[in-house]
């Protein structure tokens, strides 16, 4: 006698999506590949750029592949691993974030054949991390290390790395005016190189070359009461104390009650207030300070009472410029107007005002701690603006690392090239798969040249030809030469990138292939609620 149909097992919530296998890890593959040809065009000095308008109708111009991929809301698990990889770029080397999306997206379309041949995805990824480790110990190998003991030297090499940077930006037109503008902002800096001692302003109206570099402190006119245009507005050497301190009649609470007998106690009450008021700005005063620095409002009393003494006050200054300030200028801010001695105040050679474009700016000049720096930027549309800050910050990054890290190998396509002649021969040498995973691996690094190639209107299969042609015959550093349309070499061209951007794009690119290759199920749960579930169907335990 049959014993009948054995009941499903339920394992998993009602509506729960599971798909696995083979078909699963393809799925994964394509999703990747849809991100990576979202930033193709961008790469490369003939990159476009792209507009994306945020649900908010804030329009953002970019060609950065970290700013895309973040203002993209990217919802397949997968594919944001490898919005995170071009993320980690971005935070660690500040370039290159284009380039490891597209040789992540460009590893997983070679590997896509050997998945659907069933080859165990394990294999693989056996292989391509031999192969990534084949390939950084070849870059560290062709790197060229620059001596840092000399300036000279040491400059002309920070200049081309930031130029490289600058090149595929928005800004590329101006490279040599902002590039030497970030060597010098990045020299100011001290040992430790912190970013936030760099300052980035930005003030709409005029031409981008009216951007300037102020060795100090500069920021933006705080809002400032009668009595105000009064104050002088340019001091020689003059002492800053910084506060934290209000300076203003506090008005009373609302449904604050105060009982008085007569005029005289109310008199006495108000006589109080001012004399409190009075106190701190004597005190400040007989500080011997000149510049008045408070991140709480200072009233229209204390304005008028700095003015009548020849002192320049602001209030509501942000907390991060007074930090800067306090960094340029020494001093320390202070909570308190009791205790104004002369080590707790600043100090720097000249202060003065200045009107930049529709903008007033309180610039701090030569200041005795200067470790930090401030850029103002000038620029027509504010979305142009916010790119130039990108592009600045990309560029600050790179010249940060190539100080840290002072060896340099060629851009534009020359280093992933010879890599990949490296490893094609290499492969030839090993039997079994991996001999072909690795001219996978090989064939995939070409995606950089190739795509530049294209981004330019160039004939690519072309290119590639000549390039590897030069690259068996040892040419090292040839790459793809952008204003002849041909090759050249890129090292005396000085097409620059810290060796370290290459050897984070391929660990980061690498890295990502061999996560989403070694995923074979996604397990996606319903809502809670069961909102999202499906509509009863058979199977899953349901009646027939």
């Amino acid at each position: 006698m049959s014993r009948g149909m054995q009941a499903p097992v339920i394992l998993l919530k009602e509506g729960t999506d599971t798909s696995q296998g083979i078909p699963q890890i393809v799925s994964n593959i394509n999703a990747c590949q849809a991100i990576a040809d979202a930033v193709r065009t961008t790469l490369g000095p003939r990159g476009m750029d792209k507009l994306i308008v945020d649900d908010r109708g804030k329009a953002v111009i970019s060609n950065d592949g970290a700013t895309i991929l973040k203002t993209l809301d990217i919802v397949h698990p997968a594919a944001k691993t490898l919005v995170d990889i071009a993320k980690s770029q971005d935070a660690e080397v500040g370039d290159g974030t284009t380039s490891v999306t597209l040789l992540a997206g460009e590893l997983l379309k070679e590997t896509k054949p050997f998945i659907e041949d069933r080859v165990h995805p394990q294999i693989i990824i056996r292989a391509l991390r031999k192969a990534t480790a084949l390939a950084i110990e070849k870059i560290k190998s062709i790197a060229v290390h620059i001596k840092k003991d000399n300036p000279q030297e040491m400059r002309e090499l920070l200049l081309k790395c930031a130029s490289t940077a600058l090149s595929s930006k928005l800004v590329a037109a101006s490279k040599d005016f902002f590039a030497a503008m970030v060597v010098d902002a990045v020299m100011i800096l001290d040992e430790l190189l912190p970013l936030n001692m760099i300052g980035i302003k930005k003030v709409t109206g005029g031409a981008l070359e009216d951007s300037m570099l102020v060795a100090g402190v500069a920021f933006k006119k705080t809002f400032s009461y009668a009595g105000f245009e009064m104050q002088p507005k340019t001091y020689t050497n003059p002492k800053i104390a910084l506060l934290n301190i209000e300076l203003e009649l506090k008005a009373e609470r609302e449904n604050a009650e105060v009982r008085v007998d007569s005029v005289e106690e109310y008199q006495s009450i108000v006589d109080a207030e001012w004399k409190i008021l009075y106190d701190k700005l004597d005190k400040i005063h007989q500080s011997g300070a000149k510049v008045v620095l408070s991140k709480l409002p200072i009233g229209d009393v204390a304005t008028q009472y700095f003015a009548d003494r020849d002192m320049f006050c602001a209030g509501r200054v942000p907390e991060e410029d007074l930090k800067r300030t306090m960094k340029a200028c020494g001093g320390s801010i202070q909570t308190t107007a009791q205790s104004l001695t002369p080590d707790v105040l600043g100090t720097c050679e000249t202060f003065e005002e200045v009107q930049v474009g529709s903008e007033r700016y309180n610039l701090f000049k030569g200041c005795t701690q200067a470790k930090t720096c401030t850029i103002i930027l000038r620029g027509g549309a504010e979305q142009f603006m916010e790119e130039t800050e990108r592009s600045l910050h990309d560029a600050i990054m790179i010249v940060r690392r190539a100080i840290k890290n002072d060896s340099v190998v060629a851009g534009g396509g020359a280093v992933e090239m010879e890599i990949s002649s490296y490893l094609r021969d290499y492969s030839h040498t090993i039997a079994g798969k991996e001999q072909l995973l690795i001219a996978a691996y090989a064939k995939a690094l070409e995606i950089i040249p190739r795509q530049l190639c294209d981004n330019a209107g160039f004939d690519a299969t072309n290119i590639l030809n000549k390039l590897r042609q030069k690259h068996a015959q040892g040419g090292t550093w040839f790459g793809v030469n952008i204003l002849q349309e041909d090759i050249a070499d890129n090292f005396e061209d000085c097409v620059w990138e810290p060796a370290v951007v290459k050897i984070n794009a391929l660990t980061a690119a690498s890295e990502a292939t061999c996560l989403i290759l070694s995923v074979d199920e996604t397990i996606k749960n319903p809502r809670s609620g069961g909102g999202d579930a499906p509509a009863g169907g058979r199977g899953r335990g349901r009646p027939m």
